[in-house]
């Protein structure tokens, strides 16, 4: 099913007009509403009026989350605060959360756009969708919900956690289609393993999972433990939360809601725009928020776009799986490295769980690389020659992917911390 078919399947000339007309009246209001545009328009010597399509998209300053951060908490907005109905914010890992503030408008569009991901994945009305994202500041939860309800599917707000309840409510009220993190997706696998739950003793038919990168193997894990059809939905709160982009049945690359959020890629170095099709850093410019508009923030996350139509017959052009971020990238001794590669090693073993936790320390000069992994239980022996071996085997497999050397150690089935939020796969201890 296709929500909106007129704005999911209209030609690459009608797109590019909704995306100019919008795009004016963006930065209208924005070069005279937000002081910290206005100076930095100013600054390149822009006018409103010198933007008169979307082809003018890259004569605009690039937004970064300091330019959120050093706004705090509401100097982004564009309208009043007696306009703004909602407001979320990011976790705040580093420093001072960024803010969103959302109008009555904007969360109509939000469910709008919620919508048509849920119908991309597959989702219809008679469907019970268990959202297990974290609901409050955390654009997830209460994001899914409102689309949810858009479509008028049936929404359970669980909210993330409490795992063994999660299953529970999984059985007794005949849960379809299950959103969380895929980590937390995986975890809950496992505890119904443990509780003798056969997934084909539930109604699960599909999982939309964001919120932290996953690779196809992860995917593939996940659709054998919990037998479904894996969705990948991308959004950060800085654009709208989710439904930026989805995928559709087909898994072939995510559907970007472009009459609302305009993509671009860049090289991350140079910050020009990359030839169509070349992998490179996704920006986006939302042109139809009131509360907080932004142009061209610098999601920091990697993948290439696709503009050939889908075989699901919507136009809306198409992201890759995000391969990684450009500032969680870890450069270690010269090479680049992404623990997406290391995840796919790990998921291509049969000997190990998709749970793993990079370490990085600076001993004297040299960066060096320890990566804890779990192995199945089946797998953990006393024999040390055993453990050794796949030690072994392991440490070559990703020094064959990555070109650099790693110190694996192997640890007990379910020793690594699980989370119903995003995992901490990476902990940096260098002081760089």
């Amino acid at each position: 099913m296709i929500w909106n078919e007129k704005i999911e399947c209209a030609s690459r000339d009608e797109m590019t007009h909704i995306q100019s007309e919008n795009l004016i009246k963006t930065v209208k209001r924005i070069y005279h509403n937000i002081p910290s545009y206005r100076a930095k328009m100013q600054e390149k010597g822009l006018l409103p009026g010198d933007i008169k399509s979307v082809e003018d998209l890259s004569k605009l300053p690039f937004t970064n989350k300091s330019d959120l951060r050093d706004n705090y908490p509401f100097g982004m907005f564009s309208v009043p605060m007696s306009e703004i109905v909602r407001v979320h914010a990011s976790s705040g890992t580093t420093g001072k959360p960024t803010v969103v503030g959302y109008t009555r408008n904007d969360l109509q569009m939000w469910a709008e756009v919620v919508t048509r991901a849920l119908c991309m994945a597959g989702v219809h009305k008679n469907d019970i969708v268990q959202i297990a994202y974290g609901y409050g500041l955390f654009t997830g939860g209460l994001g899914l919900h409102y689309g949810t309800e858009n479509l008028g599917a049936t929404v359970i707000p669980i909210s993330g956690g409490n795992t063994k309840k999660q299953i529970q409510l999984m059985q007794d009220f005949g849960t379809s289609v299950i959103a969380c993190t895929p980590s937390y997706a995986l975890f809950m696998a496992e505890i119904m393993e443990e509780m003798g739950i056969a997934p084909d003793s539930l109604n699960l038919r599909g999982g939309i999972f964001g919120a932290e990168p996953w690779s196809e193997n992860m995917r593939r894990e996940i659709e054998s433990k919990l037998e479904l059809k894996a969705i990948d939905i991308y959004g950060l709160s800085e654009v709208v939360g989710p439904g930026v982009s989805c995928e559709c049945e087909q898994q072939a690359g995510m559907h970007v809601n472009e009459d609302h959020f305009i993509p671009e890629i860049i090289d991350p170095e140079t910050l020009e725009p990359v030839p169509k099709g070349e992998l490179g850093e996704l920006v986006f410019s939302t042109v139809t928020k009131e509360g907080i508009p932004i142009l061209r923030y610098r999601t920091r996350d990697l993948t290439r776009l696709n503009y050939q139509k889908c075989t699901c017959g919507r136009t809306l052009v198409r992201m890759e799986k995000c391969t990684g971020r450009s500032d969680d990238m870890l450069i270690i001794r010269g090479v680049n490295v992404f623990p997406s590669q290391i995840e796919s090693v790990l998921l291509e073993m049969s000997e190990t769980e998709p749970h793993y936790q990079l370490i990085v320390e600076r001993e004297g000069t040299l960066d060096v690389m320890k990566l804890l992994v779990e192995v199945q239980e089946q797998f953990f022996s006393d024999e040390i020659r055993e453990l050794e071996a796949l030690r072994k085997k392991i440490t070559a497999n990703i020094q064959g992917t990555l070109g650099i050397s790693v110190d694996v150690k192997l640890v007990e089935p379910k020793t690594i911390e699980r989370t119903s939020g995003k995992s901490k796969r990476v902990i940096d201890n260098r002081k760089i």
